[in-house]
């Protein structure tokens, strides 16, 4: 591990001297200037970790040099020093992004304490940034198909507003990855990004993870704890699985989305909060809200602007590129080389029917890296590791389907790929052959995303 540098900037040289002999022996590389001018070009130079900076300078002072430091690195802690220190300079040294206040006499204890706490607060800064930019790097929607494109355009202009967003679609489709995008690309996207699955969490336990609790509340118990509405303030709070919420929380759920205030388990003061809701479920909530099972206000409350994720079977054009997506993705964090799969493989993906939609065709993927020993996967490598068990592919398996619509729009649309390639993507012999109008023909090849697959 690399040595740590500090930079102590201070127009009294025994400072210089004192403070630069107690962080050497910490173990710390020391650099030193006497004025605001010459601290800037040696940040600017060594880039150092920490800044001890002196408030009283000579022409340029420190409140002058911190925000220019601050301009070289915005994410280097510095650290004020004053033999003449107030409340209103302490205050103003915050305000322009000072990490702490220390008044002379300085206590050297002090100084290894607040600097060593310093580096570990941006050591933990760097590593959440780090995590977040892999975060958003993952968060990226693949698929150029219409109903992909749709998605993004809708995803663009419901993250402008604060207004909530009911996110609908199967199990395994992403809509956890719409919610993170609609955060990312919202003004909320400095602020947390909290999730809750609903169908998780036990019912008992429910409320106390939304709402936190008061020590002794419960049996259990045993300190203060603050709920997911608390930590998600000023940013966005996800609740997903939605349609699996008790009644009992529903209503209270539905009193703070009102008012955006509520009460801990066990507490009497009413805690305000800024945050916005992202709400996912893969039910039908109007049949759970005529069955008895979700609340019709709160259904309402959620619903300000829906969006729909298609499921995989709606959008098979882009299955090779998300197929390419996982090889990459797979790779790139085990640190191996990327395979190649080939025309086959990628056709009986396509022709699967993908139940588990995009969770269940990244598992497979994953399975095919790790299983196949060559750096090319054929089809007999799909079929020796049983990829698909015993399930039906999709041209198939309309008895799968929830209801009456699905099923015959499934069949329609495999009927028409099957007869499209008997008639060598002639579409108007194929009109002819099915006995349908050429025009009609194009708007349900449109519809349903066919296009003739490129050799």
């Amino acid at each position: 591990m690399s040595r740590k540098s500090v930079l102590i900037v201070d127009d009294e040289e025994g400072i210089r001297e004192s403070l630069s002999g107690i962080l050497e022996d910490e173990g710390y590389d020391v650099l030193t200037a006497s004025s605001g001018e010459d601290a800037l070009a040696i940040a600017k130079e060594h880039m150092p970790d920490i800044v001890f900076l002196d408030v009283w300078l000579p022409e340029m002072d420190g409140l002058e040099t911190l925000p220019r430091l601050k301009e070289i690195d915005a994410n280097i802690p510095v650290i004020m020093i004053s033999g003449h220190g107030n409340i209103e300079i302490a205050v103003k040294a915050t305000r322009l992004g000072a990490y702490d206040f220390l008044e002379k006499p300085l206590s050297l204890e002090k100084v290894i304490i607040t600097a060593k706490r310093a580096l570990e607060r941006k050591i933990l800064e760097e590593e959440n940034r780090s995590l977040k930019e892999n975060i958003i790097k993952k968060c990226r929607l693949i698929g150029d198909s219409e109903k992909m494109r749709t998605l993004r355009q809708q995803i663009e202009m419901a993250a402008q507003s604060n207004s909530r967003v009911l996110i609908l679609g199967e199990s395994g489709t992403g809509k956890e990855l719409v919610a993170r995008l609609l955060h990312e690309k919202s003004q909320r996207a400095g602020g947390p990004f909290v999730e809750v699955n609903c169908a998780a969490i036990p019912q008992e336990l429910i409320e106390s993870e939304l709402f936190g609790h008061e020590k002794g509340a419960f049996t259990g118990a045993t300190e203060r704890k603050s709920g997911k509405f608390e930590l998600a303030d000023r940013g966005t709070l996800f609740l997903d699985e939605i349609g699996d919420m008790a009644l009992q929380t529903q209503a209270k759920v539905l009193r703070v989305i009102e008012t955006q205030a509520f009460q801990k388990v066990g507490g009497s003061k009413n805690i305000k909060v800024d945050v916005r809701i992202i709400a996912a479920t893969n039910k039908n909530l109007m049949e759970e809200v005529k069955n008895g099972n979700f609340r019709e206000d709160l259904y309402f409350r959620l619903n300000v602007i829906p969006i729909i994720v298609p499921p995989l079977k709606e959008r098979r054009d882009d299955i090779p590129l998300l197929i390419k997506y996982f090889i990459e993705l797979f790779a790139s964090e085990n640190g191996i080389r990327q395979k190649e799969i080939t025309p086959d493989v990628v056709k009986t993906f396509q022709d699967y029917y993908w139940p588990g939609n995009i969770r269940e065709l990244k598992n497979a993927v994953e399975r095919l890296m790790i299983m196949v020993p060559s750096d090319v996967i054929t089809k007999r490598d799909v079929d020796a590791l049983g990829l698909f068990g015993q399930q039906v592919l999709k041209e198939y398996d309309y008895f799968s389907h929830k209801t009456l619509k699905d099923a015959r729009d499934a069949f329609e649309r495999d009927f028409i790929i099957r007869k499209l390639k008997e008639n060598n993507w002639n579409v108007s012999k194929t009109a002819e052959v099915i006995d349908v109008e050429r025009s009609n023909l194009h708007k349900k090849i449109k519809a349903y995303e066919i296009s003739e697959p490129k050799n």
